[in-house]
């Protein structure tokens, strides 16, 4: 069976990009689990779109009751949209006050992008080296800053990771090493000075999980959101990942320490349903109204609102931001004890439910080992558990399980994953 669906699969869509050495065909989903067409149990330990669980009954509910009544544009008033909207912003700081609605994180990024533009004036952005923020024409180039033949026109400059793992300099403290990184942001935005590209802002996911979730130098993001607003630029949070809890706050940037303009926000929102957001201050937000006339069928529908009311409701009721503190720092704790016996598990480093393994060949040299992390993915999903791996090199063992993870699941796991590396 499987075979058969992956050829026509290649016949119809071409070889589009799938997870593990031999891909999971998967039919059913509970909670946090995956059923495979063999009826195979699998604990989900990565998708970040389930937040609330696979087939969640209130989300379910709330979809099927909304869509049998009414679903429309956004060119209409309706209620629940604008009671959506309220609850959202109250989750943020005081100065995201407005969103603009969209379907996914790429629609969410491109608007931001438009976004800064318009309040600034400027056109140049700064990122990281090993970012991803979406794929369309525009958003992409965000991820091939540092490819200079991908990007022709500098519009988009990157800086080395911030990390105190594989660090910028030798034998720095931690301030020192802040402040090293700060000023590679500084020399950017002075390259864009140079070059005669009007600064816009840095577009940053607040964890940097595509990043392999470094732990960033202490300060940090603090200091490059001063140094980006003293240069007339704005601070973008991409909370796509890191928001609706997963780091242990609602929002990532919480977490890192900053207080960003502009939030983009996507995948959890709607556990399943098409949904994602820009948000940032009242004049912002109208001025990209203003300027783009952004108009998008399937966004600020009543259908989106009711789905996305029902994650907040399921978030709120069952004290998932609480649980998904606790039970990420227990498997922490238990990966940090096994470190100590596995001459490969570089660092563990996270927060919340969201742990990323630094996979090496040792931990000495510190030097990355993707195919290992791979092979470690593979055997996980042999023995019932699914995960993958990220990061710059690709070698970190990437963990982000749905917030309704239990603890039952987190020692499935820690036995699992144990048993697993001892094997290798």
């Amino acid at each position: 069976m499987t075979e058969s669906l992956l050829e026509r699969r290649h016949a119809l869509m071409g070889h589009a990009p799938l997870f593990y050495e031999q891909p999971v065909h998967i039919v059913r989903g509970e909670g946090a689990v995956l059923f495979d067409a063999d009826g195979k149990r699998y604990l989900d330990m990565y998708n970040n779109v389930p937040c609330v669980g696979h087939a969640n009954p209130r989300v379910a509910e709330a979809m099927s009751k909304q869509l049998a009544t009414l679903n429309v544009h956004s060119r209409y008033l309706h209620e629940g949209i604008l009671d959506y909207a309220e609850r959202l912003v109250a989750l943020h700081h005081d100065r995201i006050q407005s969103v603009v609605f969209a379907c996914s994180g790429t629609e969410a990024s491109e608007v931001a992008l438009f976004m800064a533009r318009g309040a600034t004036g400027g056109q140049g952005f700064i990122c990281t080296d090993a970012t991803y923020h979406g794929n369309s024409a525009e958003v992409v180039k965000l991820a091939r800053a540092s490819l200079s033949d991908h990007n022709p026109q500098r519009l988009f400059r990157a800086i080395p990771v911030p990390q105190t793992y594989r660090p910028l300099g030798d034998n720095l403290s931690e301030d020192a090493l802040c402040d090293a990184y700060v000023a590679r942001v500084q020399d950017e935005i002075d390259g864009f000075k140079a070059a005669g590209v009007p600064f816009a802002g840095m577009f940053v996911c607040s964890i940097l999980a595509n990043e392999g979730l470094p732990n960033i130098p202490r300060g940090f993001m603090a200091k490059a959101t001063d140094v980006v607003h003293a240069a007339g630029g704005l601070m973008i949070a991409d909370e796509v990942q890191a928001g609706f809890c997963r780091s242990g706050d609602w929002w990532g940037y919480e977490t890192s320490g900053f207080t960003p303009d502009i939030v983009t926000m996507g995948k959890p929102m709607g556990n399943g349903m098409p949904l994602s957001a820009a948000a940032s201050s009242h004049e912002i937000v109208e001025t990209f109204r203003r300027n783009s006339r952004y108009f998008n069928t399937f966004a600020s529908s009543p259908l989106q609102a009711a789905t996305g009311m029902a994650v907040l409701d399921e978030i709120l009721d069952r004290n998932l931001l609480q649980q998904s503190s606790i039970i990420g720092q227990h498997m922490r704790d238990a990966l940090q004890q096994l470190q100590g016996n596995c001459p490969n598990m570089g660092e563990v480093r996270g927060c919340g439910l969201f742990t990323g393994v630094d996979w090496v060949t040792d931990t000495n040299s510190r030097t990355p080992d993707r195919v290992g992390a791979m092979k470690i993915a593979n055997a996980m999903k042999d023995r019932g558990i699914l995960l993958s791996n990220a990061g710059a090199h690709g070698n970190v063992i990437k963990i982000r399980p749905p917030l309704v993870f239990q603890q039952e699941h987190a020692e499935e796991f820690i036995t699992t994953f144990t048993d697993v590396v001892k094997s290798q």
